[in-house]
């Protein structure tokens, strides 16, 4: 269920949000904080990416290939649509949007997406990567690689009992398995 316009419009509100250019890695560390917070709230994430530990912190793996210019075709296209290429180390707003423009994120999502501006915004890059290390029991220092994170772990870490978030990682997977089964057909 990962999709490439969800990112990019969670991204453009964060962007926005932020004057209208946000610093790669604060967006980075908001977005994975946005999952997170879904996950603890509604038992599900906003964007579906996979979850890794990287250096800087935890992060969103697709995302971050699309913020990088790893990503083309269609999902490249999407991204382009919302977000400009990054310029030193920030992305822009490609587009002005009102709300009715951003048709992949719930009202429930931009609740979690503005309790995350509102608790993180006026934090830098640096603060949020000292952030997610200290208070994001899932990170694992990946000593320059990347780790996978499951959303077992994640939901554990947000307070779901054993059992709730082994049920409620099982229905995410299997609502990727099924998207991913779509995708190919």
């Amino acid at each position: 269920m990962f999709s490439a316009r969800t990112v990019a419009q969670m991204a453009a509100v964060f962007a926005k949000n932020q004057g209208g250019s946000i610093n790669i890695l604060k967006l980075m560390k908001l977005l994975y904080l946005a999952d997170r917070e879904s996950l603890q709230r509604h038992g599900h994430p906003i964007s579906f990416d996979r979850m890794v530990s990287m250096d800087h912190g935890p992060a969103l793996s697709m995302t971050y290939n699309l913020i990088c210019g790893a990503v083309g075709g269609e999902s490249g296209i999407v991204w382009d649509e919302w977000i400009k290429d990054r310029e030193n180390h920030d992305v822009s707003l490609n587009r002005d949007f009102e709300r009715s423009d951003l048709d992949h994120l719930s009202n429930a999502d931009l609740e979690v997406l503005q309790a995350i501006w509102d608790q993180f915004g006026h934090m830098d890059q640096w603060q949020l990567k000292d952030y997610t290390h200290k208070n994001c029991g899932e990170w694992v220092d990946p000593d320059g690689s990347s780790n996978p994170i499951t959303f077992l772990t994640v939901l554990r870490e947000v307070g779901a009992s054993r059992r709730e978030a082994k049920t409620l990682s099982r229905k995410i997977e299997s609502q990727r398995s099924l998207d991913t089964v779509f995708a190919g057909l």
